[in-house]
C-alpha cells in the first residue's frame, strides 16, 4: 500500500494547500480595503461564503469549518490523553496499572487539556494562525529532524533521538520568547533555527554514542530495499 498511499497523500495535500492559498488571494482581490489585520483576515472564508452564496448554502459551508475544527480538536485531545495514560503512565510510571486506573488517568488528562485550551483561547491576543504556527514549530523541530534521520541514516541512535526532540522544543521556545525580540535576522520563524540545531544534535550525539543493534540495522535495510 506504500505507492497508492504516497500518491493519495501528496495529491490531497496539494489540493488542500492550493485551495487554502487561493481563498486568501481571492479574498484579498474581492475585499481589497478590508481585512487588513491578521485577526480579521482569518474571517475571509466566512465573509466570502456570506457574500457569494445564498444564506442556506452559506450556513452549510460555514458549518463545515466548525465540523472540521471540532473533529481535529477532539482527535488531538484523545491523542494527548491516550499517550499520557498508556505510553507514559502505564508503560513508564506504573507498569502494573489496571485498566480502570489508566482510564481515569486518561479522563483527568482530557479534562486538563480542555481547560488549558480554553484558557489559551480566552487569554490569547494573537491570531489563530500565529498560535498554530508556534505550536507546529515545536512539533516540526521536535520530530521533523528525527523522522528524516531515522529514514535516511541507520546510524541514528536512541540517545540522539531523545536529545534531538528535547533540543528542538527548547530552542523553539527560547528563540520565540528571547532571541526573536532582538529583531532583524533574529526575527526569523523559530522553526528554522530549531530544526537546524536539532539536526546537528542528532548527528553528533549519534556519532558519539553506541551504534544501533544489528536487529535495528537489519530492519532499516529491509525497509530501504522494500519494493514500492
Amino acid at each position: 500500500m506504500i505507492r497508492p498511499s504516497l500518491t493519495i497523500a501528496v495529491t490531497w495535500c496539494f489540493i488542500v494547500l492550493f485551495a487554502a492559498v487561493s481563498i486568501g488571494l481571492i479574498g484579498r482581490a474581492v475585499f481589497p480595503a478590508a481585512l487588513n489585520t491578521a485577526n480579521s483576515a482569518e474571517n475571509i472564508f466566512t465573509i466570502l461564503s456570506l457574500s457569494l452564496f445564498p444564506p442556506l448554502l452559506a450556513g452549510v459551508v460555514i458549518s463545515g469549518i466548525l465540523a472540521a475544527s471540532m473533529s481535529s480538536a477532539d482527535s488531538y485531545m484523545l491523542i494527548v490523553s491516550s499517550s499520557l495514560a498508556n505510553d507514559i503512565y502505564k508503560e513508564v510510571l506504573k507498569k502494573d496499572a489496571g485498566d480502570r486506573q489508566v482510564m481515569w488517568v486518561g479522563r483527568i488528562t482530557m479534562l486538563l487539556a480542555t481547560v488549558f485550551g480554553v484558557i489559551v483561547a480566552i487569554s490569547g491576543s494573537q491570531s489563530i494562525f500565529r498560535v498554530v504556527s508556534y505550536a507546529w514549530a515545536g512539533l516540526g523541530a521536535a520530530f521533523g529532524p528525527l523522522v528524516l534521520f531515522s529514514l535516511f541514516w541507520k546510524r541514528t541512535t536512541l540517545p540522539a533521538a531523545i536529545a534531538g526532540m528535547v533540543t528542538g522544543v527548547v530552542v523553539v521556545v527560547f528563540w520565540k520568547n528571547v532571541i526573536a525580540r532582538f529583531g532583524g535576522i533574529f526575527a526569523v520563524y523559530e522553526l528554522l533555527p530549531a530544526f537546524i540545531i536539532s539536526s546537528l544534535v542528532i548527528l553528533f550525539v549519534s556519532l558519539f554514542t553506541e551504534k544501533p543493534s544489528k536487529k535495528i540495522e537489519k530492519e532499516f535495510e529491509s525497509a530501504k530495499t522494500a519494493e514500492f
